[in-house]
């Protein structure tokens, strides 16, 4: 507190805060601060979750090619589960990869976190038979990535 006289008057003025105003502003930086810290935190939390959605679709979208090359055939005719061998788009019905894999099964670095499931069915859309390939892409704490395709024998 600053204390300071006016000769004019013949007064003394006392400039400054009391405790109380001093609290109060406390009080009041304390609880903006608050909600300024629970913002960022909240977007640094959340600020990966595009990464990993987007890595997800790439590989949701790399086993959609693979399988999208490859023709159609009537029946699965896989024995292993070794893709290297596969030469039908039936061949990958059921195929689950427990980590991200390349075609000759090979873990891909950085990716063994996401799981791969495929499923193939019949679909028939104005009278043509298609097939429509489902691979969802599944990460523990994230929102599974499912991507379909079709493809018809013509």
């Amino acid at each position: 507190m600053t204390v300071r006289h006016n000769p004019t008057v013949n007064k003394i003025e006392q400039c400054g805060a009391t405790l109380i105003e001093l609290i109060i502003t406390i009080v009041i930086i304390s609880v903006a601060l608050t909600g300024l810290l629970s913002v960022v935190n909240l977007t640094t939390r959340h600020s990966a979750d595009p990464m990993v959605q987007h890595q997800a679709i790439a590989i949701a979208e790399s086993y959609l090619e693979e399988i999208m090359l490859l023709p159609i055939t009537a029946e699965n005719d896989a024995s292993t589960a070794d893709r290297s061998t596969f030469d039908n788009i039936n061949d990958y019905n059921g195929l689950s990869d427990a980590q991200a894999s390349d075609q000759n099964g090979d873990v891909i670095a950085g990716l063994e976190n996401y799981s791969v499931v495929i499923s193939i069915n019949d679909e028939t859309i104005s009278s043509i038979t298609m097939k429509v390939i489902t691979i969802t892409v599944s990460r523990s704490g994230t929102q599974d990535i499912v991507l379909t395709g079709y493809r018809a024998d013509y």
